[in-house]
């Protein structure tokens, strides 16, 4: 157990853990509860089809741009400084976006909220790596559940606060859960700062070079940034192949989310039903990211649960193509259960990095990398089908994202690490190559 872990039981991290839960729970809702109130907004602020257009782009451009920005803001202002910041930029943004009567000050508000989320997202696998590096799987099953929870529930309550108030006050009340975050992370603070207090001396060192580690992955709390590897993630297979797996994964789901009613309309299915279906498909996260963290690290190759989530994309894709109408809640059920790709892919950030730092790295090039490919899938999905008429290209490309996925599950499978990129880079013996200590397999 390392020095963190018995420094800090599980009384001493009970505010970060409710942070992370709340942070995760808060991460989704801006984003989800704007589509239900498009008509409202178009008629008021004065929406096209244009500006709609880059309203769905902005989250996964800016999660794009932010997840690669991340990693550098943490490694000089410190993990804590970037999370505050991306729940200043959330919930200032959100309280800005529903004060606003014109469209383009809604757009640039609605960015300011998805970079903080961009942020956001590439915190949250470090801080679990920090400060339960004993309970990885546990608490990522838990806040990658907040995630889909978060997800599902806004734009239930999107359209019923609206018509009980107004549309702002249903788009600016989720800034609350963002401040709200902030009370769980000041009490952890507070409890750390009397820890650093009792125990001046401890913080950890990082093993030399000769030294046997002991078993499990090494935490480097406490290590001051200038002291930390420079780690390459452009040279590392782990991370192009997280960064595939994610845009491959992403596509999909960006996809599902943006077209999935409009589809299925068209095929003659109702709005409120087409409407009610993507509900059920985002409410199929859940269960899968409450199965994934506390399944998947006991296994050898984690390739194989992937392969059955990929199975489950598979038909729901094929389904949904070959017969929309018939047993239409069975080919959903499919594809929703196919989003424990997901889960996965926000689990092997900490399993393929050994401390916090290579875990930041490896969050930021992944999420950055993968959010930018999947950024275009749901616009390609829909120009392929107005170029050709038919739907049959769009779900040929959607397989395309598929095959994508399973290329990059292919290079995350063997356990190797985002650290063996510094490791690789520095000369034997070198001060770099004992920057960061080996695990046993």
């Amino acid at each position: 157990m390392t020095n963190f872990v018995k420094k800090h039981p599980w009384t001493g991290r009970l505010g970060a853990l409710l942070g992370i839960l709340m942070m995760a729970l808060s991460l989704r809702p801006a984003v989800s509860v704007v589509p239900p109130l498009l008509g409202e907004l178009t008629g008021e602020l004065g929406f096209t089809a244009g500006t709609t257009g880059l309203l769905a782009t902005l989250p996964p451009l800016l999660f794009a741009v932010f997840g690669l920005l991340t990693p550098v803001l943490i490694r000089r202002f410190s993990l804590e400084k970037a999370l505050i910041a991306a729940i200043a930029l959330a919930a200032l943004g959100q309280l800005g976006r529903a004060a606003t009567g014109e469209v383009w000050p809604f757009l640039v508000l609605t960015a300011v909220i998805m970079a903080g989320y961009g942020i956001g997202n590439v915190v949250l696998p470090p801080l679990v790596k920090k400060y339960f590096p004993d309970r990885v799987g546990m608490v990522t099953a838990g806040y990658v559940t907040l995630l889909s929870v978060g997800t599902a529930i806004s734009p239930q309550l999107a359209v019923p606060v609206a018509d009980a108030t107004s549309w702002r006050v249903s788009i600016a009340m989720w800034a609350s859960l963002s401040f709200m975050v902030l009370l769980p992370w000041a009490a952890q603070f507070v409890r750390d700062a009397r820890s650093t207090a009792k125990f001046p001396a401890g913080v950890q060192k990082v093993p030399a070079a000769k030294s046997t580690p002991a078993p499990g992955p090494a935490v480097d709390v406490g290590i001051p940034a200038t002291g930390q590897p420079r780690l390459r993630p452009w040279r590392s297979p782990v991370a192009w192949g997280l960064a595939i797996f994610l845009a491959g994964n992403s596509a999909q789901t960006y996809v599902y989310f943006t077209w999935l009613p409009p589809y299925l309309s068209g095929q003659g299915l109702d709005a409120a039903t087409a409407g009610t279906a993507l509900a059920y498909f985002a409410i199929l996260g859940l269960p899968v990211s409450l199965l994934v963290p506390l399944w998947v690290p006991r296994m050898k190759n984690p390739i194989v649960a992937i392969s059955i989530f990929a199975v489950c994309w598979l038909v729901g894709h094929v389904g949904l193509y070959v017969a929309p109408l018939d047993w239409t809640w069975l080919w959903v059920t499919f594809s929703g259960l196919g989003q424990g790709t997901f889960a996965t892919a926000l689990l092997m950030v900490n399993m393929r990095s050994r401390t916090t730092h290579g875990s930041s790295v490896l969050s930021g090039f992944s999420q950055g990398l993968g959010y930018a490919g999947a950024g275009i899938a749901p616009l390609f999905f829909g120009t392929i089908h107005d170029a050709t008429g038919s739907w049959t290209a769009s779900f040929v490309m959607l397989g395309a994202c598929l095959v994508v996925m399973m290329c990059g599950a292919v290079m995350i499978n063997a356990k190797r690490y985002i650290e063996d990129s510094a490791e690789a880079a520095a000369p034997a013996g070198s001060a770099g190559s004992a920057a960061v200590p080996k695990e046993r397999s």
